[in-house]
This record gives structure tokens, C-alpha cells and sequence, in this order.
């Protein structure tokens, strides 16, 4: 996960979170997240970098509509950057 961006990451995060990941569920809670408008140019091409570097898997829920899920790997390597995480954020105390 070290060569993607916040941004991919955010994305990663978000999908592994929502029931149904579609774009704009994605791109929804994204600009509640970053408090900002995301658009569509900056979105779908990071979610197809995620799915062309296998982290994410793209289908169709409908015609119009592409869902989102997590690989095996995407889900590894979301466990993989907490626990780096971990080891230097401790909030139990």
C-alpha cells in the first residue's frame, strides 16, 4: 500500500465500509470526509488504478451503475497498514 496516495487509500477504506460501494456512494462519502466536492475525473480514474493494481475488484450492479469491492489482497493490505499503524498510534490508553 506504500505507492498510493491518501487519496487511494481514502477510497480503499471507504469501499471496505459501505454495504453497497457504487461510485457515487463512494464519491459521497468521500466529500462528507474531505468536506469538499470530489469530481468525477478524480475519482473513477483512482478507483481504476485500484482495480488495475488488483486491489479492488469493479462489477456491475446495473447498466448504468459499476460496484466496487475489496480483493483478498485489498482487504490484506488494509490489515497490513493497520497494524504499521498500530505500532506507532496507540489510542487504548
Amino acid at each position: 500500500m506504500h505507492d498510493l496516495t491518501g487519496f487511494q487509500r481514502d477510497i480503499l477504506y471507504v469501499i471496505a465500509g459501505l454495504d453497497e460501494p457504487h461510485g457515487l456512494a463512494v464519491k459521497d462519502e468521500l466529500e462528507d470526509y474531505y468536506e469538499q466536492d470530489i469530481n468525477h475525473g478524480r475519482l473513477y480514474p483512482n478507483l481504476d488504478g485500484l482495480v488495475d493494481k488488483g486491489l479492488v475488484e469493479k462489477g456491475e450492479l446495473d447498466k448504468r451503475t459499476n460496484v466496487y469491492t475489496l480483493t483478498q489482497r485489498g482487504r490484506r493490505e488494509i490489515a497490513a497498514r493497520r497494524d504499521w499503524e498500530s505500532q506507532y498510534v496507540d489510542f487504548s490508553e
